[in-house]
């Protein structure tokens, strides 16, 4: 699991399945900064990981600030799902 910061917005939102650091991931959260003040354009903080670390997230079992930060720009980000269920 590890946050990454996405320069610009691909488009994805919560539950979004990318290919980052050859593998998919999974987008568990996405907050997006940037919109009222700054900077030029929008960032998307993500926190990502594989499928099988759904539960750790979902129970919390790691501590946020030790996880690695990693940014990329939007217009490298392969996407392959841009968003997930959606739920009614």
């Amino acid at each position: 699991m590890q946050n990454l910061i996405v320069h610009g917005d691909p488009g994805i939102r919560k539950d979004a399945v990318i290919n980052y650091d050859g593998k998919e991931q999974v987008c568990f959260s996405i907050q997006r900064q940037g919109d009222w003040h700054g900077p030029d354009e929008v960032q998307l903080w993500c926190t990502i990981g594989t499928e099988d670390e759904r539960e750790a997230y979902e129970k919390r079992e790691y501590i946020p600030h030790w996880l690695t930060v990693e940014s990329i720009d939007a217009e490298a980000l392969d996407v392959v799902k841009a968003r997930g269920k959606l739920s009614v």
